[in-house]
């Protein structure tokens, strides 16, 4: 066990990073081209990263309202290569569960950190490069991909280093299974590698972080979770011209056709409402039989019924 190293498990909810040890920053910046859109996101994340779920609610709301001027490129960033990490009171999957309890409450994002006593991840490695497997297929399936693995992690508390929980996830985002397992066993992990390397040459410590672009070496990084105004400031500073979308919130199911499962905290984030009206609104949904609900010790999850 190396003590000095920081544990890549304990998120700051103040400074709303998970951070990880990876070396000197450089000053390099790195030419981010902007393929068809204007500005361009390299979003470092990781699967079972607990500030990266906290900014679900922010990210989705900048979708929706600058979709037209942005391309998001995730790449994963390897936060738990494995056990030898033993600092801040984190040194067993064990320590982890209380600490995601708390995150829970700061977020508002429901997290059941029972995951890591009932079926502890060994590392977020094989996540990692199922994400990159995925992006081989499609990119907007991968994108739901990850975001079924969070659920299954943090309501459910699947194991997802498994690959019957990987599998699963796979499934039900619309993935061809059997090349995800090819290529999961092979290139995936060339371009995981690749992405861990692209991580050090930017400078990456922790998740979210987030590289604006425009294209012309002009760039602003947004590290942590932070308010929506941080994300979109970054933009509108890249792209002074950019004009946000209305997102109408006249039919409250309307953002369901978007998005199949929202949190109170995201529905409240997107619609500029306080998470209390959210609650209430979605809540009401729920009693009339519009909605379905999935609800864990630290908050819910709705659907479409």
């Amino acid at each position: 066990m190396n003590e000095n190293k920081i544990n890549p498990l304990l998120c700051d909810p103040k400074t709303g990073m998970c951070e990880m040890p990876i070396g000197e920053k450089s000053n390099e910046i790195a030419s981010i081209p902007a393929e068809n859109k204007p500005i361009k996101i390299i979003y470092y994340t990781d699967p079972i990263c607990s500030s990266c779920w906290g900014i679900e609610p922010q990210l989705r709301k900048l979708k929706l309202e600058y979709g037209n001027y942005i391309e998001i490129d995730y790449r994963m960033g390897g936060l738990l290569p494995d056990w030898t990490y033993n600092s801040g009171g984190i040194s067993k999957p064990s320590d982890v569960a209380h600490h995601w309890d708390e995150a829970s409450l700061y977020y508002a994002m429901p997290i059941d950190g029972d995951v890591w006593l009932e079926d502890p991840l060994d590392s977020s490695y094989p996540s990692c490069i199922a994400m990159k497997a995925a992006q081989i297929q499609s990119k907007d399936k991968a994108v739901y991909f990850m975001r079924i693995l969070r659920e299954k992690l943090y309501l459910d508390k699947k194991n997802i280093a498994k690959w019957e929980n990987i599998a699963e996830g796979a499934e039900i985002a619309g993935l061809d299974i059997a090349k995800l397992k090819t290529d999961y066993e092979n290139d995936a992990k060339k371009l995981f590698q690749e992405d861990l390397n692209l991580g050090r040459t930017l400078g990456v410590r922790g998740f979210p972080t987030l590289f604006f672009s425009d294209g012309n070496n002009n760039q602003l990084t947004v590290y942590g979770s932070k308010p929506y105004a941080s994300y979109e400031n970054a933009l509108s500073a890249l792209l002074p011209e950019a004009k946000k979308k209305d997102i109408p919130n006249e039919n409250s199911l309307s953002l369901f056709e978007i998005y199949p499962t929202l949190a109170p905290k995201e529905y409240a984030v997107i619609l500029d409402i306080s998470y209390t009206e959210a609650k209430d609104i979605l809540e009401e949904l729920y009693q009339k039989g519009k909605l379905d609900k999935k609800t864990i010790k630290n908050g819910s999850l709705y659907s479409l019924k």
